[in-house]
């Protein structure tokens, strides 16, 4: 006979309470004990449990939380962006993975008692932690399909729950709870161990090996030129980078050590050259397809990268336009779809300009061409992107008309998706792409015509990438993260 479930006492862990901390790193170290504490207890009685089945009792265990109360309308430096609460009142998130995000924590914890002169409190939430969540950095555990144990695994652990795991905040469309309580950042903790799940999963790699800069391309080539470039900088003392990860969690930190290659190649696999504070640079490549554009940086965005930038391939669709130019995008049209429900095609996706001085100036730097000469070989303008591959294939009078009003001077699958995602999660965004083929003017992508110019191109596009993404590691913080990015009343946290 089972259970009442009502009936069942509910077991936690015995953890410290709420507690107003002043220094950033002793904030964080509590959350780490409770988080520890929390998931110790889930992982400890879920392995018992299912030894020995149901234990007639149920087991839960709470995320911990970062909460601020601010009482002055004092107005806070009006050129951050960041770091600072819009109005009085108590602001609150859950807080999950603590170690992994330490950094950012410090930092924007200390932010807020530096702006506001007022104290943190931290303390458990009354959110669960899904028991899912909680074996999840334990490789030897794992939650088995429902039904595969002796009992219902929600009778005794908490599952995850959808109202607490979705973009609301992000979105503009966060209803605040009957306390009034304010979100502090964009993500709750049951959003963000439900992206980390993800990216070990769509890219072979923990989610920790992630870097602060993040290129994103639609092409295997780049791979490998990515991998020959880590290969050259680990050989560098100096170059600051520390060690290159490929897919299955691999590191290497000799240039000369040989990388095996998986068993099975994931949907997305990233690859991650490291710097000893995470501001190196990881490559993902998307494949094609608007959708692993979304998937892709709907997971990363929880990490709180400072950009995001597409190096891929695209159509030309201007005769002037020839294989290997370059377009550099400062607008995009939105035909992918699938951000629709999440940001209306209505709303203005704007070009950045630390982002696009940045690409400019490391194609300059790479060719070794200025001003005027620039001109030759890449086009600023409209990227258009698509939700059909074989667009070319229908009937051209509404395509072409539609992407001629539009002034478009390129076409890919991906840039307008990764662009308008990086608009919604305040991630600094940018793209630069690759002209391959010129199909409205009779030059198709046919392997014939595509081998010399992968040949000759990939290395160059790639490097330009790198350059940019080093040269925005360089800037401050609060310009790269800058106002235009943020709504009428944004979170404190990036």
């Amino acid at each position: 006979m089972r259970p009442n479930q009502n009936d069942l006492q509910v077991r936690s862990p015995d953890l410290p309470g709420p507690d107003s901390f002043t220094d950033p790193k002793m904030a964080v170290a509590r959350l780490v004990e409770l988080y520890e504490g929390a998931t110790r207890f889930l992982c400890e009685h879920f392995s018992d449990t299912m030894q020995k089945g149901h234990p007639g009792c149920r087991y839960r265990a709470f995320y911990p939380e970062i909460r601020i109360t601010t009482t002055s309308h004092a107005k806070v430096d009006s050129r951050l962006s960041f770091g600072h609460v819009a109005r009085p009142g108590t602001h609150a998130t859950t807080i999950t993975r603590p170690d992994l995000f330490r950094n950012y924590l410090e930092q924007q914890i200390g932010l807020l008692i530096l702006n506001h002169e007022v104290p943190v409190q931290i303390g458990l939430s009354d959110t669960p932690i899904p028991v899912h969540f909680a074996v999840a950095n334990d490789p030897s555990m794992s939650v088995p399909q429902e039904g595969a144990a002796t009992f219902t695994l929600r009778d005794v652990f908490d599952v995850p729950d959808l109202n607490t795991m979705n973009d609301d905040i992000v979105n503009g469309i966060y209803k605040l709870p009957p306390d009034g309580t304010e979100p502090l950042a964009a993500f709750t903790a049951q959003r963000v161990d439900y992206s980390l799940a993800r990216l070990a999963h769509y890219t072979a790699t923990d989610p920790a090996h992630f870097q602060n800069h993040v290129l994103f391309t639609n092409y295997q080539f780049y791979v490998s030129e990515f991998e020959a470039y880590a290969r050259k900088v680990l050989a560098n003392p100096d170059s600051g980078y520390v060690s290159f990860v490929s897919t299955g969690n691999i590191e290497i930190t000799d240039p000369d050590t040989p990388l095996s290659l998986v068993d099975k190649v994931p949907q997305m696999p990233a690859y991650h050259l490291k710097r000893a504070d995470g501001s190196g640079i990881t490559l993902v490549n998307i494949g094609v397809g608007p959708s692993n554009a979304k998937t892709a940086t709907d997971h990363i965005a929880v990490l709180r990268p400072h950009a995001w930038i597409m190096v891929g391939h695209c159509a030309g669709l201007r005769n002037s336009q020839s294989l290997g130019d370059f377009v550099l995008a400062h607008a995009y049209l939105r035909e992918d779809k699938v951000l629709d429900d999440d940001l209306p095609v209505w709303v203005p996706i704007p070009a950045l300009a630390e982002i696009q001085i940045a690409l400019q100036q490391a194609v300059a730097e790479e060719t070794q061409l200025e001003d005027y000469d620039l001109k030759r070989i890449m086009r600023t303008g409209t990227v258009a992107s698509v939700d059909n591959r074989n667009w070319e294939l229908r009937d051209q009078t509404g395509p072409v008309q539609r992407l001629s009003q539009s002034r478009a001077v390129a076409l890919d699958m991906e840039s307008a998706t990764i662009a308008a995602n990086g608009f919604r999660f305040r991630v600094p965004y940018g793209t630069l792409l690759c002209v391959s083929d010129k199909p409205l003017h009779g030059e198709l992508k046919l392997p014939g015509m595509a081998s010399d110019f992968y040949k000759t191109q990939v290395a160059r596009h790639l490097m330009i990438g790198i350059r940019a993404m080093e040269r925005l590691r360089d800037m401050p913080l609060a310009r790269i993260h800058s106002r235009k990015l943020r709504s009428f009343e944004e979170t404190a946290f990036l």
